[in-house]
């Protein structure tokens, strides 16, 4: 994991606005060549076919993808920056309060640009509010994604405790407070409130007020009380978004079915979290995903914690979640790597990505020929923003002669994991 901003590669600087991308394998089988240029696919044509973009700028850059799988790149839509990477902390204040404003500012950078290297060039983080630290915390993480602006875009959910009776009068206040300091999203548990509805309809009227986006955590194991939120959060626009709704999968299946058909037609889009999720080992579990799916529910996986007190393990790898969700959720490679990528970016209100000209070059190529390869084992990549080259990883596995004795080396810098 770096310690310092991702530089491009040999070949691809950082203020380059032209990239030629060559001998790219697509997902469905071809080899392709793929022209950028100010941040967007000008061009896909067969290999050998397009010419770098660099004959009509210095700036432009030149790359070879021979073995290398290109896709749109994944989305992180459900992370906690304001306590990642605090397991191992030690005993003191909880997961929301550790550390002043420059430790969470330099934790969130470092695990967004973790998950950046990993390939999510997108990332929504929920961030709490209120109690001890107040608005602390989100400032903390809206400096972190100034500092991140270029290399990842870092979308803020503001998070209050409590919204209802006199206790949540506060909360109220700051959840408003917050959308003015940058929060585009509001978002909270109203399962923790002492009135779960009367917390929901002031999240919904909040994010009336200003035009924002939803996020709300449930575990979703109360059918009722999941179709009243479904059925208040039904048609809000630009949209709601719920998870990790694990306590779907331990309700009776006609149970289940029935709450999702009441969140296919509230339109809210359900974000599963099979890594492990942001709760507690008692409430960890991945939705219903094929069940909800096949109910029309838009299904989105996100990391959730990521090395704090709630979960501390975790590598923030949307392709790990995309793996864990076909070999354990029996989704196929493609419907799996949609869960990550092109479902995630339209909860997030994110333009639609695609290999193809005239989409934005926000693309992911990973070391591999096929999507099932990649997911099983992909460690080299090439991670694309806004059409330059933001993070590349390059891995190498060796093997010793069985006849000779071990004579390998380390590196003298780096780690095994990202040899040059």
């Amino acid at each position: 994991m770096p310690d310092s901003q991702p530089r491009p590669p040999e070949g691809a600087t950082a203020d380059s606005t032209a990239l030629l991308l060559r001998g790219a394998r697509l997902a469905d089988g071809r080899t392709v060549d793929v022209s950028i240029s100010d941040g967007r696919i000008e061009a896909v044509g067969t290999a050998g076919s397009l010419t770098a973009p660099g004959s009509r700028t210095s700036a432009a850059a030149s790359i070879g993808l021979d073995g290398y799988l290109l896709l749109p790149a994944p989305a992180e839509p459900h992370a906690h920056s304001d306590t990642a990477l605090t397991a191992g902390a030690g005993p003191g204040p909880g997961p929301a309060t550790t550390g002043a404003a420059p430790d969470i500012q330099r934790r969130a950078t470092e695990a967004a640009l973790l998950q950046l290297g990993h390939g999510a060039t997108a990332l929504r983080s929920h961030i709490r509010i209120g109690d001890v630290q107040g608005l602390g915390a989100m400032e903390a993480v809206l400096q972190a994604r100034r500092s991140l602006r270029g290399l990842t875009d870092l979308t803020t959910v503001a998070v209050p405790r409590l919204l209802t009776g006199v206790a949540g009068a506060d909360g109220l206040a700051m959840l408003r407070d917050a959308v003015k300091m940058g929060a585009g999203v509001v978002g909270g548990c109203p399962d923790l409130d002492p009135d779960p509805t009367g917390y929901t309809e002031a999240v919904l009227e909040v994010a009336a007020e200003h035009g924002c986006a939803v996020d709300l955590h449930t575990e979703g194991d109360d059918p009722a009380r999941l179709a009243r939120l479904a059925a208040m959060s039904g048609g809000l626009r630009p949209g709601v978004a719920i998870g990790p709704c694990g306590g779907l999968s331990r309700l009776p299946h006609e149970t289940a079915v029935r709450a999702a058909g009441r969140l296919a037609a509230a339109g809210v889009t359900v974000i599963c979290q099979p890594q492990g999720g942001c709760g507690g080992v008692e409430s960890r579990g991945t939705a219903p995903v094929r069940l909800l799916r096949a109910a029309g529910v838009r299904v989105a996986a996100g990391s959730g914690a990521l090395r704090d007190l709630a979960n501390p393990v975790g590598r923030g790898d949307p392709l790990e979640a995309a793996y864990l969700l076909a070999s354990q959720s029996g989704l196929s490679p493609n419907d799996a790597y949609g869960t990550v990528s092109s479902a995630p970016r339209e909860a997030m209100g994110l333009p639609e990505v695609r290999v193809e000209a005239g989409f934005p070059a926000e693309l992911l190529a990973v070391r591999g020929d096929q999507l099932a390869a990649a997911l099983s084992l992909a460690y080299s990549r090439i991670v694309i923003h806004r059409g330059r080259v933001v993070a590349r990883t390059n891995a190498v596995r060796e093997y010793c002669d069985s006849t000779a004795p071990s004579s390998f080396e380390l590196p003298r810098q780096g780690r095994a994991d990202t040899w040059p």
